[in-house]
């Protein structure tokens, strides 16, 4: 996509200054960066790609156990895709539970999302 690079470098740039300007309360901020869809992996007729199932997230702030990847490569041959999408190997409120738990102290998360069991993957520190 010609559009992604300054896209990527926008939001890389808006981070970096909003993380200069908080270096004071960095140990109390937690920021996530996601978009609500993915993108397919074949390019449709227009040299564009779809909307599609999975995609990443991002996790800034004092307590984050950064500099790593979490979640599974799930790979692009064909018989590993799933109907032509990235397979979602990470459910995206797992992320946002364990910074509520952790981070924010909610001792109920299943009040937050209320079909999902608890499982940290280790993003943040408490």
């Amino acid at each position: 996509n010609q559009y992604f690079p300054d896209h990527a470098a926008e939001l890389s740039q808006g981070l970096a200054a909003f993380w200069r300007d908080m270096k004071d309360y960095r140990s109390r901020l937690t920021v996530v960066a996601f978009t609500e869809f993915g993108r397919r992996v074949q390019e449709n007729a227009s040299a564009g790609l779809d909307h599609g199932s999975a995609s990443v997230m991002f996790a800034l702030g004092g307590n984050v156990n950064g500099g790593r990847l979490f979640g599974q490569w799930p790979g692009l041959n064909p018989a590993d895709l799933h109907a032509g999408d990235l397979k979602v190997t990470t459910d995206y409120r797992q992320v946002l539970q364990e910074i509520l738990v952790k981070r924010r102290g909610e001792a109920t998360p299943q009040a937050v999302f209320p079909t999902l069991t608890y499982q940290p993957l280790g993003i943040v520190r408490g």
